[in-house]
């Protein structure tokens, strides 16, 4: 009986072992970055950042891999876009089912508002900087990394598909595929209504802020990241509404920030990508104009992909990540070493 407990425990023990070694290694790090140095919302330039490891890479110390950075939506952290894309198991299972291994990377876009929608503000600061400058270079500087742009994807849900687009749109130098998530924002925003105009106009403090619903306090957010205003404080922004009305000015300066009016521009960066993947759920609001996108994209052909699945704006997007999204960049990022 001595003995048969024995290689029970010792078969315990080892298949413990086997599971620890099949499991990606979880790095929380912090990243300064000069880009949102200065930021008049006082937003740390030190932002906490998720790093997950390929199972093979302390094993395998010669050998460099690809790196996918995942941005989160509006209104929450890394943490919280960990939580909801049931990282890292859901990358363990892919590498379980063949997806072949690679360099994950969430990064911490949350600002005073609850979001930075990944623009470049000096009320805000410069999240486009931080992503496609500071943090790549932290990542190829600390991490056995393909450093070059064929080796590096980019994807995001809701905010952080908009994310995707927009710093995918300006800097084809340093990403080569892209997968926007149910990307938000995408055509331009109107005014809010004349009521939620005014609580926003009689905001005084952070504090007060706090306290709004979700969509009003996302005017905060889009408002300090595209109507940014040096000279207005205590929140440094011009609001889309002045007693009320709505401020033309103000909703021009938004609407030079939507995706479906900035393509047109960026046609000869977009022909750079290798692949472009679009998908959102048919029961979300934001279908028609992630699928108005790929049809622009398609109209100048740009090769992209567009997929209409069964779901609203946050159901299966842990499946969508582990399923679609990474297989996705296995396929499109390249994996042949850097040649000298």
């Amino acid at each position: 009986m001595r003995q048969v407990l024995f290689g029970l425990c010792a078969i315990l023990v080892l298949g413990a072992g086997s599971a620890a070694a099949q499991s990606v290694r979880v790095d929380r790090i912090t990243v300064h970055s000069q880009a949102l140095e200065g930021n008049l919302e006082g937003n740390t330039a030190n932002r906490s950042v998720t790093v997950y490891l390929p199972r093979d890479y302390d094993a395998n110390s010669g050998k460099r891999y690809p790196v996918l950075y995942a941005l989160h939506g509006y209104s929450i952290n890394n943490d919280i876009w960990s939580r909801e894309i049931k990282t890292p198991e859901t990358i363990d299972a892919a590498y379980a089912a063949g997806v072949k291994g690679m360099i994950v990377v969430l990064p911490n876009s949350q600002t005073l508002h609850n979001g930075s929608m990944y623009s470049s503000s000096v009320t805000t600061g410069d999240f486009e900087g931080f992503i496609a400058t500071d943090l790549v270079a932290y990542i190829d500087s600390h991490y056995r990394t393909l450093a070059r742009r064929e080796s590096r994807g980019l994807a995001g849900h809701s905010m952080g598909g908009y994310g995707t687009v927009r710093i995918g749109m300006k800097h084809p130098e340093v990403f080569s595929a892209l997968y926007a998530m149910s990307p938000c924002c995408l055509s331009a925003r109107g005014a809010p209504s004349a009521e939620e105009g005014l609580k926003l106009e009689a905001l005084k403090t952070p504090e007060e802020a706090k306290a709004l619903g979700f969509f009003v306090r996302a005017t905060l957010a889009v408002s300090s990241a595209w109507s940014p205003n040096p000279n207005n404080p205590p929140f440094y922004m011009d609001l889309p509404t002045k007693d009320g009305v709505a401020q033309p000015d103000v909703i021009a300066r938004w609407a030079a920030n939507a995706p479906l009016s900035m393509v047109h521009q960026y046609v000869p960066n977009m022909r750079r990508y290798t692949a472009i993947a679009f998908d959102v759920g048919d029961r979300d609001g934001l279908k028609t104009d992630t699928e108005a996108l790929s049809k622009t994209l398609t109209a100048y052909k740009i090769d992209n992909s567009f997929e209409l699945y069964d779901g609203d704006h946050v159901s299966g997007v842990a499946d969508r990540f582990q399923n679609h999204v990474l297989p996705f960049f296995a396929e499109h990022l390249s994996f042949e070493p850097v040649k000298p």
